[in-house]
């Protein structure tokens, strides 16, 4: 009884929202009419016509979340890289061992996660190389990478991140580069404004009306989208990086926690 009891709540729930969105117009005006605010952004996402405006970039929502709200999208990140930190806080003391004794799942569920990480790795590489073209960006490139720290935890042991040449200390050093890099696209035309006396801002893309300063938009005529190719780069190092962290940690035996915890204490 319980369990219809649950799913009718849900029907009931998901219709009530479904109504309230849609006939009712809850959440604003829904229809075939674009709003204004919307009309801004997907003119001036790629708009090689005004330059001073634009972001450069076919897709409008890495346009919006690296250049039209971009310090928003920083800090977001910096919260994310706090979060390792508390995380590599609760477990500061505890060494990753090079061995544990887990022996993983079958041999079947074994050779067929090998034959399908390559193509995750392909698959969130390619979402960051594209995600200033295509929908994606650094963020889904990075959880997508590190569903590759999962499978190895689960179907192979925590002991196979040793045996693929990944420490916890490499990890957390390339998430940090990934973050150096993001800092070091912020920075860069403030250090370029310092250098020359050319006026730039802050984490700035392309040209602005007071500003003739730009990332280039294109190599060899291939759209890069000024700054955005790097942020997501390197947001998909420190995001991809910072999940491997956290699923290490995680993947640790409470015995061995427990045991080290212990020793420690008794120090």
């Amino acid at each position: 009884m319980r369990k219809y009891v649950v799913l009718f709540s849900i029907v009931i729930a998901t219709s009530v929202l479904a109504y309230l969105t849609t006939y009712l117009e809850a959440i604003g005006l829904i229809g075939l009419d674009t709003r204004y605010l919307a009309k801004l952004f997907l003119t001036f996402a790629y708009n090689p016509l005004a330059r001073e405006l634009t972001a450069i970039s076919p897709e409008a929502v890495t346009s919006i979340v690296w250049d039209f709200r971009g310090i928003d999208t920083f800090y977001e990140t910096a919260v994310f890289y706090m979060a390792i930190i508390a995380a590599l806080a609760i477990y500061r003391g505890i060494g990753y061992p090079s061995i544990q004794s887990e022996k993983g799942l079958s041999i079947i569920v074994r050779v067929v996660t090998k034959l399908l990480i390559p193509i995750n790795i392909a698959i969130a590489v390619s979402i960051a190389a594209h995600g200033h073209l295509t929908p994606g960006g650094g963020f889904q490139a990075g959880a997508a990478l590190a569903v590759i720290s999962v499978l190895l935890a689960v179907v192979f042991s925590a002991s196979s991140f040793t045996k693929v040449g990944i420490s916890l200390s490499k990890a957390i050093a390339l998430r940090t580069a990934g973050l150096l890099a993001i800092a070091a696209v912020v920075f860069i035309p403030v250090v370029f404004s310092a250098f020359t006396g050319v006026q730039a801002y802050l984490m700035q893309n392309q040209v602005k009306v007071d500003s003739a300063f730009a990332f280039p938009a294109y190599i060899q005529d291939q759209l890069i989208s000024g700054t955005l190719i790097w942020f997501n780069l390197a947001e998909f190092l420190a995001v991809s990086f910072g999940f491997f962290v956290i699923f290490m940690l995680l993947s640790l035996r409470e015995d061995v926690v427990k045991e080290q915890l212990g020793e420690d204490h008794g120090h």
